[in-house]
């Protein structure tokens, strides 16, 4: 077994290195996505060249220009923009194996939800990713494929099924971490699959003299959009795992159906705006009614609305404090303390601890996020926290 301090430093170096590779995939598609829509057509260009755009950044001019077929002669180093997309998906993949699989029992099955064995929970999330992949290169060489707003509603009630499907076997948590991951697998499949071997199709046909397939451009401007519009939903989704008010809702599929929607409309006003075609203002409207709505259903969909309606008490506050301090030191303690006792765990998660009642009212807020208004604590009931321990925590709350 890997020590407990040893795991937590692999936990953090794992997170790091997908952060900061997804940086540096988001932030070079996002640029030349800026780049393309913003190129201008001028007299005098050299044959071949579309359009080029004048930048200035760190005190320097650039003057980048857009060949619409491969130059004459290629230069002998040449940048493909793959490695950062492939990065980010091996990187991402071996930390939800990290911490979704291995440590399945605390943050990914819930037995409430559906009774699994750590190598299940893991065979049924690889397997929903690989899955997904196909589906998802079905839809796009379907039929469907050939009209974009149709294959884009297409793919919209997919994710929603999945995301379904999801929650029907995980708890909220890795439901929403598996909608993004399989997302994120279709964008960097996608730039190993169709992206990039098309590019290199379309050159090798040029430099030969000959004349490329009109398809394969298609078939990769088609994938880079849905890269383009599907970037700010995974993002959301891949952070949610820390706020449990959107995951822990009854109408969590719902939430992730208004998430898509908003960051959709919210590159499309960037996109509009690069492409020098107006601002369109209203989609931030779209963007705010969606999260709006959204975040009342995290309100009216969390758990505590329905079965801690009654919690309600008569006690004096300090005697409703000593009653909720004897549930959370029995239930939570165990982790959340100055020399936790839980397997695995060395420090206090995040720094909280609850093995005091001082400690106790210092994370009333945290405690009243975390264990009433949602149940994501303990995680997956782990310690088998009882409704009525709940509503004890909740009435000492209420008392305050």
């Amino acid at each position: 077994m890997i020590d407990p301090q040893i795991s937590e430093w692999i936990s953090q170096i794992l997170r790091w290195t997908h952060v900061i590779t997804a940086i540096a995939w988001i932030g070079s598609s996002f640029y030349f996505i800026h780049l393309d829509l913003s190129l201008k057509k001028r007299e005098g260009l050299p044959e071949g060249v579309g359009g080029e755009a004048w930048q200035v950044h760190g005190g320097g001019f650039y003057n980048m220009r857009k060949y619409l077929v491969a130059p004459p002669e290629l230069p002998k180093e040449l940048t493909w923009f793959k490695w950062e997309s492939y990065s980010t998906w091996i990187s991402g993949f071996f930390l939800i194996v990290w911490v979704y699989y291995l440590h399945a029992d605390l943050y990914t099955i819930d037995p409430a939800v559906r009774s699994l064995a750590p190598w299940q929970a893991s065979v049924i999330g690889i397997g929903a990713l690989v899955a997904s992949w196909f589906v998802y290169e079905g839809l796009c060489r379907s039929p469907l494929g050939r009209n974009g707003l149709v294959l884009g509603i297409a793919l919209f009630a997919y994710i929603l099924l999945a995301a379904f499907g999801f929650t029907q076997v995980f708890n909220g948590r890795a439901a929403f971490l598996h909608t993004g991951a399989m997302i994120a697998t279709w964008m960097s499949a996608s730039v190993f699959f169709i992206i990039i071997p098309n590019q290199k199709k379309v050159v090798a046909t040029l430099l030969a003299g000959g004349s490329p397939d009109p398809k394969l451009g298609k078939e990769a401007k088609l994938r880079s959009t849905h890269n383009n519009y599907l970037t700010l939903p995974v993002i959301f989704l891949m952070l949610s795992n820390h706020y449990p008010l959107a995951w822990s809702s009854r109408y969590a599929v719902g939430i992730i159906g208004l998430i898509l929607i908003a960051g959709a409309v919210i590159r499309h006003f960037f996109n509009s705006q690069h492409a020098g075609k107006g601002s369109p203002w209203w989609t931030w409207g779209v963007a705010a009614a969606a999260i709006i709505v959204a975040i009342w259903l995290s309100i009216i969909g969390k758990p505590g609305n329905a079965n801690l309606a009654d919690s309600s008490t008569t006690l004096a506050p300090a005697a409703a404090f000593e009653e909720a301090t004897l549930a959370i030191q029995s239930r939570c303690s165990m982790c959340h303390a100055a020399e936790p006792v839980w397997d695995g765990i060395t420090i206090a998660p995040k720094g909280v601890r609850l093995d005091t009642p001082e400690e106790i009212a210092r994370h009333a807020e945290i405690i009243r996020v975390q264990a009433v208004l949602t149940h994501a604590m303990p995680p997956n009931n782990i310690t088998e926290m009882t409704l009525d321990e709940r509503k004890a925590v909740a009435a000492w709350l209420a008392s305050r």
